[in-house]
């Protein structure tokens, strides 16, 4: 598990982008935590790295969005209408797990039991200022297992955000 601290709403997309150097395809990142505590702010930072060049916003009302980038697509969900993993199951969230995408939910915790089990959980809290966040990030399955090492390293190297 890895901690970092924010201050600003351009912090938190730049730990996005420090993630973003170990995306692969096929990932999943499961952001949860209060309304507001910077989910969005994080997948806009994730999909610039990646080269999305399209304004990224939550898409609570149509539950899905794709977006192109240089190298792979990023798919974002916001799940937070939906009422449990029951409904979780007509998403299918299986079938955007690809070669060619990463997949980023909003609010997945609260589907968690619909998801497969090898994902990145990325927590936000909020700090004592206003725009202060924490944010965790914990590996749940193989794969990021293997990188959180490599993930802690990057953090590192971004410093202060």
């Amino acid at each position: 598990m890895l901690e970092v601290a924010t201050s600003s709403p351009d912090g938190t997309r730049a730990v996005a982008r420090a993630v973003a150097d170990l995306v692969r395809a096929g990932d999943l990142l499961v952001l949860a935590g209060d309304l507001g505590a910077g989910k969005t702010a994080f997948t806009q930072g994730l999909g610039a790295a990646l080269g999305v060049t399209e304004r990224i916003t939550s898409p609570t009302f149509t539950l899905a969005q794709r977006y192109r980038g240089t190298d792979l697509t990023l798919h974002h969900l916001d799940v937070y209408r939906l009422s449990g993993p029951d409904e979780a199951a007509d998403l299918d969230i299986g079938g955007l797990l690809d070669d060619e995408a990463v997949t980023v939910v909003e609010w997945g915790d609260t589907i968690r039991p619909a998801l497969p089990a090898d994902l990145l959980e990325v927590r936000f809290t909020f700090g004592e200022g206003d725009d202060d966040r924490r944010i965790t990030l914990r590996s749940e399955g193989p794969s990021w297992t293997v990188r959180l090492g490599a993930l802690g390293r990057v953090l590192e190297a971004v410093g202060p955000c």
